[in-house]
């Protein structure tokens, strides 16, 4: 078999350079899945590249996960196999760079915080806060329609992307949609692509709707003794005149690491609310914030803009500061109704405490998503079964959970998606149209697509 395999890379590089084609066990160990590293790693520096090696991964029958930073690679189930990860890093151009109408067109191997940094120069950003922050690759946050809590004001990626070009397993490239704001042409398409984590093709360009950075913004703090007070200021906040960029409400722990210190364990939860405007927006903004948290016995503080902007860059990527602090930790995401959040912290915190197991919970109060780490340093048993509860307890509140963060291990005795919905049949079918030998990152989605 491994004759076989390495007969296999060899004409590799008839598709790329040798250079392209790196077999070094520590490179491949980089790019690790649940402990299983592929047998080589590729870099295509072009979509016409990365069309020949899914054309050839196809051929050979051979297991293909795009990648770029690998915020992402520990999402979803196991893979069955894994004999190529395809790196997207090559391929970060930015083309058609059109700022008066609001349009780019970008590669997708170009981390998030280098193209907004690139975008501020006229004044521009894309408002994604995805998980990874900003060393997630755009492919990556398109592919999982990743998001924060900046989806409260500005919505979700598939909301932001105009089209794409697509390489797929025969070796050809698929565009959808177009360059222009009122183009939707082909968008059911691009809906398709959009948060199916790389199994259907590989995103090889990217055309995005932007947005003018806010002139100001600033961030409120308020402490709360419990989940009573957290329910009865979103519901205020969200049924009040003013428009939040995001808002989060955290636990104790949770504030701990987001904040990078330890929390005032006598405040159980912390809210955070950001605004952005003209300075007059921000003051009417701050004025009205402040009679809500007085009406609601909530003290409240403003943060600078650096220390602000950490926190939230760490709210974005909560899964890399819990696991830099508990390195065997769970991390679950409930998609809930938005009325359900604290109800189902209460439960979450209820469901741990049986095990003996601490939390750490962020809700992301705007939106329905709730995240809860389950803080431990080593893997226990016991783990799955609180999983599993939480999983009944977000589907009785009329939500679904999966599992973003889980040791190995474990992930034997768990299904990270859960049970597939009413569509599975239909996702099934496209799986087998676009990718009829199974190649693309073969076992990882839903229902072990």
């Amino acid at each position: 078999m491994e004759a076989a395999l390495t007969a296999s890379f060899a004409t590799l590089t008839s598709v790329l350079s040798e250079e392209q084609v790196v077999r070094d066990p520590a490179a491949c160990a980089g790019v690790a899945v649940d402990g299983l590293a592929p047998q080589c790693l590729v870099l295509p520096r072009s979509e016409q590249e990365v069309a020949a090696v899914l054309r050839f991964a196809s051929e050979q029958k051979l297991g293909v996960i795009p990648c770029r930073n690998a915020t992402k690679l520990g999402f979803g189930n196991t893979p069955r196999r894994y004999d190529i990860a395809l790196s997207l890093k090559e391929l970060n151009r930015v083309w058609r760079y059109e700022p008066d109408d609001l349009t780019v067109s970008v590669e997708p191997g170009m981390k998030l915080g280098d193209f907004q940094r690139f975008l501020a120069r006229r004044g521009l950003w894309i408002p994604l806060d995805p998980p990874g922050g900003a060393r997630a690759s755009l492919g990556g946050t398109v592919a999982a329609n990743a998001q924060g809590p900046l989806r409260l004001k500005y919505g979700a990626p598939r909301d932001m992307v105009l089209g794409m070009r697509i390489a797929t397993t025969e070796g050809k490239i698929v565009k959808t949609g177009g360059r222009v704001v009122k183009n939707v042409a082909g968008y059911d398409l691009g809906k398709l692509l959009i948060g199916s984590y790389g199994t259907l093709g590989v995103i090889v360009e990217i055309n995005f709707k932007l947005f003018p950075l806010p002139a100001h913004r600033t961030t409120w703090r308020l402490a709360a003794p419990n989940l009573t007070q957290t329910r009865e200021f979103r519901r205020a906040l969200l049924s009040s005149p003013l428009g939040p960029l995001r808002t989060v409400t955290m636990d104790s722990e949770a504030a701990a690491l987001v904040s990078g210190h330890e929390h005032d364990q006598a405040q159980s939860y912390e809210i955070r609310v950001e605004f952005g405007g003209t300075e007059t927006v921000i003051r009417r903004s701050g004025e009205m914030l402040q009679s809500m948290a007085r009406a609601l016995e909530l003290s409240e503080t403003t943060l600078d803009g650096a220390s602000a902007e950490a926190a939230w860059d760490r709210v974005a990527d909560f899964e890399s500061a819990l696991s830099s602090v508990f390195s065997r930790a769970v991390l679950v995401k409930a998609s809930l109704p938005i009325s359900a959040g604290e109800q189902f912290l209460e439960l979450a915190g209820l469901e741990a405490a049986k095990e003996g197991t601490r939390t750490a919970c962020l809700n992301h109060s705007g939106v329905g998503i709730v995240y809860v780490g389950l803080l431990t340093q080593e893997v226990r048993p016991s783990l799955g079964g609180v999983t599993n509860s939480l999983r009944k307890a977000a589907r009785r509140l009329g939500g679904a959970l999966v599992v973003l963060r889980s040791p190995a291990e474990l992930k034997r005795d768990i299904d990270v998606w859960g049970p597939p919905g009413d569509d599975f049949d239909l996702m099934r079918r496209l799986k087998e149209a676009w990718d009829p030998q199974g190649v693309l990152s073969p076992g990882r989605f839903v229902g072990g697509l």
